[in-house]
C-alpha cells in the first residue's frame, strides 16, 4: 500500500468516496494521480444515529490508506437510503398543498398511494397553459388549513396547476408555509421538473418532501464527522443520473438521489472492469439494482426514474430495482409445496439483532424452540428506530411505542392484539420501527459463508422457521442447514429472474412482457439446455458484473445458471463508493417557449412569462437564462472549467403549406469536474 508523500516537491491529492446503504456504509480512498484504490473499509449503517457508521467507515479507510485527513481533496457521497425508503414505503410524514386541481386529479399517477393517508390541502388558484392566472391564490385559506394540521408533519409538498408555465402560486404558498410553520421544509414541484403533468409533478414533490429529513441527517452526519477529524474538503453527492451535485442541493432535492447508489455502482463497475457492454447487477441489503452498460455508459430512463411502484419525474439511469437483497424477509408461500419467497421488504437479520441484543433474541428463540412447535410470531422481533419518542402518534401507535421504549421485543410482546397490527404497519412505513426476521444473511451464517454476526442465533431462528408446515402438512425443512440451502437457492432463482427480465427489456427485439418471458417454461428449458425432440439452449449475450459485498457468496451460481461470464471485480463490495468520486458535475436547466396566438411567442422564465414578437428572440432569451442558471449552480459546486451544451426541440405543424409554431423545449447542461485541491 502506498503512503501519501506531502510537501511542495510531491503534492498529493486523495479522493474519499462514501456510500451509505441499508446495511453497510462503505468508504474508499483513491489516489487521484495514480487513479487507483489504495484503501477501503466497511461499517454497519447505524440507525438512528447515522454518524456512527459513517464515521467508522471514513476513519478506517483513511487510516488504512496511511494519509492525513488534510490530504483529502474531495469527498463524494452516494446512498441507497432514499431508494430503499421508497421501495419499502417509508419516510417522513408530509402534507400536500394542491392548488388549482380537481379532486379527481389525486387519483392519477399513483399520488394517493404515495400519500399513505397523509393530509391534502386543496386550494383555488393555479395557471393556464399560457401561464396566465386561472384563479386567484387563496393565502388566507392556506393559513387556516395549516393551523388545523395534525402534529408530526415533517415537510410539505406544493403543486399548482401549470406551475412550470408560471410558478407564482407555488412560490406564494411556499412563503406562507414557511411563515406559519416556522420554516419547515417545503418542496415546490416546479423546482423538480419543467415538464407538464400536474399529478406526476405532485407525486415527485411528495416523495421529495418525505425524504428531506432522511437525506439531511445523512449529509449532516457526514459533514460533522469530516469537520471533526480535520477534512476540509468539498462534499459532493451523487445524483440518480450519476452526476455529482453539491451537498446543499442534495438537501433541497433529495428525490434526485434516488438511484444514487446504483448510479454510482455503474460508474464504479465501468472504472473497475473496463467492460463496455454488460449487465451490472448490484445486490445490497434491501435491493438488487440492474442496469445495462452499453459502450461504457448507462442509458438514462426517458420516462423518469421508477422506484418500487412509483414513476417519478426525476432524471436517472435506466435502472431496474427489485426488493431483493441479503436482508430480504423470507416468506413461506401458500399451497401444497409451500415454497419460499424473498422480499420485497428488508428486515433486520436475526444474527445482526442478536449481536446487539443477545439476551432478548436468544431467550425468545430458546423458549419457542422448547415447545417443539413453530412460534406464532415465527422468531420475529420489533426494533425501535428513534432517539426520542415520535410525535403525532395515535393511541394504538403510542401503546406499541411505549412497550418498545426500553428496546427490541419479540413480535408477540410488542403487539398485543390484532387491532394493533395496522398501527405497527404505520410505524414501520414511517421508518420509526423495523421488523427483524429470517433473511439470506442469516442463511449464509448458518452455512458458514459469513461469520460477521451471531451465527448461533441464526441457526436457532432457521431451526424454528423449519418447523413450520407446508400445505401438504410436511415440515418446511428437516434442519436449519437444509432451510439455509433452500433460502440461498431461492435467492439465486429470483436473481436469475431479475437479470432475465432486464435482459429481455433491454434487448433490441423489444420483447413484450419481459417479466413473463423471464419465467416462461421455454426460457427455463433453454437455461436447462433441454435436449429432446426439441433442442433448446439459452444464455445471456453479455457478461454480468456482480457488485455488492455479498456478490461473491451468491453470484457464482447465478452466472452458471445463465450460462454467461460472471465478473466479480476486486473491490466489488465498495463499487458504489468508488463510483461516487469518479463522476462529473452536470447541472441541467430546462424551459419552454409557447405561442398563444399568431405572432406572439412566450418564454416561460423564472420570474414569469415574457412575450416576444419573434420566435428566435424568445428562444434565445430563454436559453440565456437557462445557461446562466446551470452555469451558476455548477460554479457553486466547484467547477471552474465549465462546458455548456444546449438543445432546442421545436415543434411545428404545417397548415396550408406554411409551418405553424407550437412549442419549443430548451435544455441546457453545464458540465465539468469539481476542482480538486492539491497538497
Amino acid at each position: 500500500m502506498e503512503s501519501g508523500r506531502t510537501g511542495a516537491e510531491f503534492p498529493m491529492a486523495y479522493l474519499l468516496g462514501v456510500d451509505t446503504g441499508g446495511t453497510y456504509t462503505d468508504a474508499v480512498v483513491i489516489d487521484e494521480a495514480a487513479d487507483r484504490v489504495i484503501a477501503s473499509a466497511k461499517s454497519l449503517t447505524t440507525r438512528p444515529d447515522l454518524a456512527l457508521g459513517v464515521g467508522r467507515a471514513i476513519d478506517a479507510a483513511i487510516a488504512d490508506a496511511g494519509v492525513a485527513p488534510s490530504q483529502i481533496a474531495m469527498v463524494s457521497l452516494s446512498t441507497t437510503l432514499a431508494t430503499n425508503a421508497l421501495v419499502e414505503g417509508q419516510g417522513g410524514r408530509v402534507a400536500l398543498v394542491f392548488i388549482g386541481f380537481d379532486e379527481k386529479e389525486l387519483g392519477r399517477a399513483g399520488l394517493m398511494d404515495a400519500l399513505h393517508g397523509d393530509p391534502v390541502i386543496r386550494l383555488s388558484g393555479g395557471h393556464g397553459h399560457s401561464g396566465s392566472e386561472a384563479a386567484p391564490f387563496d393565502a388566507a385559506a392556506l393559513e387556516e388549513a395549516l393551523l388545523a394540521l395534525p402534529k408530526g408533519i415533517t415537510g410539505f409538498a406544493v403543486a399548482a396547476s401549470f406551475a412550470t408555465r408560471n410558478p407564482a402560486h407555488e412560490v406564494a404558498a411556499r412563503d406562507v408555509i414557511r411563515t406559519v410553520t416556522g420554516g419547515k421544509p417545503v418542496t415546490c414541484s416546479h423546482e423538480l421538473s419543467s415538464a407538464l403533468g400536474g399529478p406526476k409533478r405532485a407525486l415527485t414533490a411528495v416523495l421529495n418532501a418525505r425524504l428531506i429529513g432522511l437525506i439531511a441527517r445523512l449529509i449532516q452526519a457526514c459533514e460533522a464527522h469530516l469537520r471533526q477529524i480535520g477534512v476540509d474538503a468539498r462534499l459532493m453527492v451523487v445524483r440518480g443520473d450519476g452526476a455529482l451535485v453539491s451537498a446543499a442541493l442534495a438537501r433541497e432535492k433529495p428525490i434526485e438521489t434516488i438511484l444514487s447508489g446504483p448510479a454510482a455502482s455503474i460508474a464504479g463497475a465501468s472504472w473497475l472492469t473496463g467492460e463496455s457492454d454488460a449487465l451490472v447487477s448490484d445486490i445490497g441489503g434491501t435491493t438488487t439494482d440492474i442496469c445495462l452498460l452499453r459502450e461504457g455508459r448507462p442509458a438514462i430512463d426517458p420516462q423518469g426514474a421508477r422506484v418500487g411502484p412509483y414513476r417519478t419525474m426525476v432524471e436517472a439511469v435506466a435502472m431496474r430495482t427489485w426488493g431483493l437483497g441479503g436482508d430480504s424477509e423470507v416468506h413461506l408461500t401458500a399451497g401444497l409445496e409451500g415454497g419460499l419467497r424473498l422480499g420485497p421488504k428488508r428486515v433486520v437479520p436475526i444474527s445482526l439483532l442478536a449481536r446487539d441484543h443477545p439476551q432478548v433474541v436468544h431467550k425468545a428463540l430458546d423458549m419457542a424452540l422448547a415447545t417443539g412447535l413453530p412460534s406464532e410470531d415465527g422468531g420475529r422481533f420489533v426494533v425501535p428506530v428513534w432517539n426520542e419518542m415520535p410525535e403525532g402518534l395515535d393511541a394504538r401507535e403510542e401503546a406499541i411505542a411505549l412497550r418498545l421504549a426500553s428496546g427490541p421485543l419479540k413480535l408477540a410482546d410488542a403487539v398485543k392484539s390484532r387491532m394493533e397490527g395496522p398501527a405497527l404497519a404505520r410505524l414501520v412505513s414511517r421508518g420509526q420501527v423495523m421488523m427483524a426476521g429470517v433473511t439470506p444473511s442469516d442463511a449464509s451464517h448458518v452455512l458458514g459463508r459469513v461469520d460477521a454476526w451471531d451465527a448461533g442465533a441464526a441457526e436457532k431462528a432457521l431451526r424454528l422457521f423449519s418447523l413450520r408446515r407446508k400445505g401438504s402438512g410436511d415440515r418446511v425443512a428437516e434442519s436449519a442447514e437444509a432451510l439455509a440451502a433452500k433460502i440461498i437457492d431461492q435467492l439465486t432463482r429470483q436473481t436469475v429472474a431479475c437479470l432475465l427480465e432486464a435482459a429481455f427489456a433491454e434487448d433490441s427485439l423489444d420483447w413484450a412482457d419481459p417479466a413473463g418471458l423471464a419465467d416462461h417454461p421455454l426460457t427455463l428449458a433453454g437455461l436447462d439446455r433441454h435436449q429432446g425432440v426439441i433442442s433448446l439452449s439459452l444464455n445471456l449475450g453479455v457478461p454480468v458484473i456482480g457488485l455488492g459485498a455479498s456478490a461473491p457468496s451468491y453470484y457464482g451460481a447465478v452466472g452458471e445458471r445463465l450460462n454467461t461470464r460472471m465478473i466479480l471485480p476486486q473491490h466489488a463490495g465498495v463499487a458504489n463508493a468508488i463510483g461516487a468520486v469518479v463522476g462529473q458535475v452536470a447541472m441541467h436547466a430546462s424551459g419552454t417557449v409557447t405561442s398563444p396566438g399568431p405572432g406572439i411567442f412566450v418564454a416561460h422564465l423564472g420570474a414569469g412569462p415574457k412575450q416576444f414578437a419573434d420566435r428566435d428572440q424568445a428562444i434565445e432569451a430563454l436559453r440565456q437564462e437557462l445557461e446562466a442558471d446551470a452555469a451558476g449552480r455548477a460554479r457553486l459546486t466547484g467547477v471552474e472549467e465549465i462546458r455548456i451544451t444546449s438543445r432546442s426541440d421545436i415543434r411545428e405543424v404545417e397548415v396550408e403549406g406554411q409551418p405553424m409554431f407550437i412549442e419549443a423545449a430548451v435544455r441546457v447542461t453545464a458540465q465539468g469536474r469539481p476542482r480538486i485541491a492539491e497538497g
